[in-house]
């Protein structure tokens, strides 16, 4: 038996506008109790609850018991701009795209998680949460332009479709006169990502799934049985999934091996019908920009719109209030460069989300002890990939045989990261860099 000491649990600050603007949440089933298991599941995110779900259809009647270490919906899976991207999106790339083979794999994975996703929506009733709408990339200068001319190749190669904009049906789109063009992509989701976890957190538990929220693990014991505690209970089980992203190496794996970064939004009050008619465009988009460091946009059915750009490296796993009000002030310099007719348009939330990335851009997925398996970092695609490896690991826990697993296993782990302080200058100087070459997306 080998006991293991979380070093850290979960704290996100209160301030998410996608939580924020949901009803309360009934009580949290907490803890309390000391219980038995076929299954656990630490982390109630997009693996955590995609695992859960296909350990329901994969084997029925068996005891599923999910530990949350916060309410489901609050932390790093509620916190994203709420895309579910089906081609690829590598953040280090310079135009989002890799090498032909591997983004053919991307691409095939991905639609097969949002497949996974949509057969949920459906199955639950979750369809106001989650629009297939595509996406818009968008261009502000002459360097950004050459960017999507190079996506644009790649997308050609790939065979894949996309629709070019010029700067008019930009601001048709947007309202906006920022853009200087743009490109359309047709197959991503828009969802709101608070509402979709805490919508897929409570069919699940309609469907004899045992979620207990505000339940972090503080200990695990780890061999014939794996038993996890919380600070009023304790569950065992012979099969343990972590789900928890960057915060598995809380937990002693992958140590010195991720990069914990954090993003940061802002979102406004609801426009009024005024502003709406002054502004114009349509009414629900979302728009990422030519360089994936610069400003991400979302317009919400609900006439709101979400600010999103800037990264730090925050090795500790938080972030702190004067963080993320400093950025805020960068947010609101990007809403009016973009929206001057909204002039008294202000911010109602701002927050900041952790990712989870590593060196190669390799998950975090496998057995990594007898029956204790990892599907964690999801180098900035969470909706997507955390979907896909929660769905994976779940074949892989119980015997599966899903064609994309054997990909999945065949994938790198991540690899070893320099000593610090090496990692974290490198990584801030890169970051530093990279805002820095992007500003005039910002």
């Amino acid at each position: 038996m080998t006991a293991i000491l979380a070093q850290r649990t979960p704290h996100d600050l209160a301030g998410c506008g996608w939580y924020e603007i949901l009803p309360p949440p009934p009580p949290a089933r907490e803890l309390d109790v000391d219980i038995s298991a076929d299954w656990i599941i630490a982390g109630a995110g997009f693996a955590g609850l995609a695992a859960a779900r296909r350990l329901c259809q994969l084997r029925p009647g068996e005891r599923i018991v999910v530990l949350e270490a916060q309410r489901a919906g609050w932390g790093a899976a509620g916190r994203n701009s709420g895309f579910m991207i089906d081609l690829p999106h590598e953040l280090n790339s310079a135009t989002y795209a890799g090498s032909a083979d591997a983004d053919r794999q991307q691409i095939r994975q991905n639609r097969a998680a949002l497949e996974f996703a949509r057969a949920a929506v459906e199955e639950y009733g979750l369809r106001q949460v989650f629009s297939a709408c595509g996406k818009y990339h968008g261009a502000v200068n002459p360097n950004g332009l050459g960017r999507l001319n190079a996506y644009c190749r790649h997308l050609d190669a790939l065979n894949e479709p996309y629709s070019r904009l010029d700067a008019s049906a930009m601001q048709r789109i947007t309202g906006s006169e920022f853009y200087l063009g743009g490109i359309y992509t047709p197959g991503c989701v828009l969802i709101q990502p608070a509402a979709f976890i805490r919508g897929l957190a409570a069919a699940l538990a309609e469907h004899h799934v045992e979620i207990y929220e505000n339940s972090p693990v503080l200990r695990l014991e780890s061999g014939r049985m794996h038993t996890a505690y919380t600070a009023r209970g304790q569950v065992s089980a012979p099969r343990l999934i972590l789900t928890v992203n960057g915060h598995v190496e809380s937990f002693g794996f992958y140590r010195k091996r991720l990069l914990h970064i954090f993003t940061y939004a802002s979102m406004t009050r609801p426009l009024t019908l005024a502003e709406r008619e002054t502004l114009g465009g349509t009414t629900e988009w979302g728009l990422i920009p030519a360089d994936p460091m610069g400003t991400t946009l979302r317009r919400t059915h609900d006439h709101r719109i979400l600010v999103r750009n800037t990264f730090t490296y925050n090795p500790g796993m938080t972030t702190s209030e004067g963080q993320i009000r400093r950025i805020g002030q960068v947010h609101d310099q990007s809403f009016h460069a973009r929206f001057p007719m909204l002039d008294g348009v202000t911010m109602e939330y701002r927050w900041g989300g952790h990712l989870c990335l590593s060196r190669n851009v390799a998950p975090g997925f496998g057995e990594v002890r007898e029956r204790l398996y990892t599907a964690v970092c999801q180098n900035g695609l969470g909706t997507v990939k955390g979907t896909l490896s929660g769905m994976l690991v779940a074949e892989l826990a119980s015997g599966g045989n899903h064609p994309l697993l054997a990909e999945m296993l065949a994938a790198p782990q991540p690899t070893a990261l320099p000593p610090e302080p090496f990692t974290g200058i490198g990584v801030r100087t890169t970051l530093w860099w990279k805002q820095r070459r992007a500003r005039r997306e910002r």
